[in-house]
């Protein structure tokens, strides 16, 4: 009995909150550098549409993931 329980007991989802973390603000995160770095080196139209494809990948991912996150 017990070896048939063990497949349906969840462990430690440490490594998966972090990653869906990671999916969540990092690639936003990587844009908005980008972004300010364009935006220094006087490429400014290229670093408004790096900052607000940073602004929109926040807002769509903390729509996806938060909703996973909760449980919806």
């Amino acid at each position: 009995m017990k070896i048939r329980n063990l497949f349906f007991e969840v462990g430690n989802l440490d490594g998966l909150f972090a990653f869906i973390l990671f999916i969540m603000f990092g690639p936003a995160l990587l844009f908005f550098i980008i972004g300010i770095i364009l935006m220094s080196q006087q490429k400014k139209k290229a670093g408004k549409i790096f900052m607000i494809l940073a602004g929109i990948y926040l807002l769509i991912s903390l729509g996806v993931c938060g909703t996973m996150m909760v449980g919806l």
